[in-house]
């Protein structure tokens, strides 16, 4: 599917061809370290925030509780998305991806230095949770910034491998903020990683503020955003003209469809880094330590996986390496838990292992598919929502229901349920954006 013409023609130059790398690794790395701090949250409320700012109850009120705060995030997300996609459709991709990253930074380091609930009280989840709406506003306003950058930089027939370089954002940060977790553990004794040792993977998210830095100062604006700005300069752009109000107008079917066809990938997703690890160690007394490193392995293999499926994507279109991607996540669901009920770290692995091949599938051509579907002068809002809605549908929630719908039926099998439901949305919303693309 290519619903939309290559940003920019190819071309021979070294110059281009150095200043389109230098790009693609700027926007690289600000995913990565944008989710390395989103990540860190994630795993934290599995492990520890619970009990430091939300003490009453039972341990599972806790990690509710922890979850509800965790989902509060995807909740703010779309707020970032719409406030950057209106910013960055009418003033570039570059600034909003600075200023997203500079919010992250400060709101990561924040959760870091912030007291627990045993020595300010009901103040301390009330600021994790403030903290927690700004790293969501954040990384709801990077990815269209990093996705863009990549994609509008990309030569002909190439879109989709320089788009999943944004991609690989996510498994990288997965990586880092589980190799930070257990290099804290290992570093310290029970009692001191739960007094002060969880709090170091939160302050070397402000490392991020050098690379916004970097961005501001060394990385251009796209030329479709450029090209864009001519057109809309000569239509007087002002709020007449404003990407979102064209995009909820004209537009809006289209970001539904978008969210729909990918709230299963960001469900999955959280479930497998998040849910399961308080599923393994709290309910099957797994180890810590283990599961983490599984779950470490598993993204690694993402890391091939994604641009994978991206390269093929170019050759053979989005929607049918997207959709085969939904399909085997609805039909690997209860297999995947079947494995994990077993309690044994290698049928973790293996059921974790295919489950990330089928999220790498989707999530490898997804970018590009993405920005396929809107014009450059509306691009970035039109994507950051549909991607935003998928987040909060899908990732967001998931962890919480996972934990809801165990302690209510008391069986895996639940989960994979909501899995599959999700699937079958995704697979119907595949297959209108696929006829509408053959319609045009």
């Amino acid at each position: 599917m290519d619903t939309a013409p290559s940003a920019l023609p190819d071309s021979t130059t070294s110059q281009d061809t150095r200043n389109r790398r230098k790009v693609a690794t700027a926007a690289a790395l600000a995913s990565a370290v944008e989710w390395y701090d989103y990540f860190v949250f994630g795993i934290a409320a599995a492990l520890v925030l619970g009990d430091l700012y939300f003490p009453a109850g039972s341990p599972s009120a806790g990690v509710l509780a922890s979850f509800a705060t965790f989902a509060v995030g995807f909740l703010a997300r779309p707020l970032g998305g719409v406030i950057a996609g209106q910013l960055g459709d009418k003033r570039g991709r570059k600034p909003m991806l600075v200023l997203a990253l500079t919010l992250m930074g400060v709101a990561t380091t924040g959760i870091g230095l912030l007291p627990t609930y045993a020595t300010i009280g009901i103040a301390a989840p009330v600021l994790l949770v403030v903290l927690r709406v700004m790293q969501g506003i954040a990384v709801g306003a990077q990815w269209g910034g990093a996705m863009l950058l990549a994609t509008e930089y990309a030569p002909e027939g190439k879109r989709g491998v320089y788009g999943s370089v944004v991609q690989l954002g996510v498994p990288i940060g997965v990586v880092t903020a589980n190799s930070v977790f257990l290099l804290a553990g290992a570093l310290t004794s029970e009692s001191a990683f739960a007094s002060w040792g969880w709090r170091v993977p939160f302050l070397v998210g402000l490392l991020v503020l050098g690379l916004a830095w970097y961005i501001h100062t060394r990385v251009e604006e796209t030329p479709a955003f450029r090209e864009a700005e001519r057109a809309l300069s000569e239509k007087e752009k002002g709020e007449k003209n404003s990407p979102l109000r064209t995009v909820l107008r004209g537009h809006l079917g289209t970001v539904f469809l978008a969210g729909g066809s990918f709230a299963v990938n960001t469900a999955t997703f959280y479930i497998l880094i998040t849910g399961v690890l308080d599923y393994t160690t709290r309910e099957l007394d797994m180890e810590r330590g283990a599961v983490l490193t599984v779950s470490l392995c598993v993204s690694l293999t993402q890391l091939v996986l994604i641009p994978a499926a991206a390269a093929l994507s170019d050759r053979v279109g989005r929607i049918r390496i997207y959709g085969f991607g939904a399909a085997g996540i609805a039909l690997w669901a209860v297999p995947m838990f079947l494995l994990i009920d077993t309690g044994s770290l290698l049928w973790l692995a293996v059921g974790t292992f295919v489950a990330s091949c089928f999220l790498s599938i989707m999530y490898g051509p997804q970018a590009a598919l993405f920005a396929e579907l809107f014009t450059p002068e509306m691009r970035y809002t039109g994507a950051s929502l549909g991607y935003q809605i998928a987040a909060v549908l899908g990732g967001g929630l998931a962890p919480f229901v996972m934990v809801l719908l165990l302690e209510a039926t008391g069986t895996s099998m639940s989960v994979s349920g909501y899995i599959i439901g999700l699937a079958v949305i995704a697979l119907a919303s595949i297959k209108v954006l696929a006829n509408r693309a053959r319609s045009r």
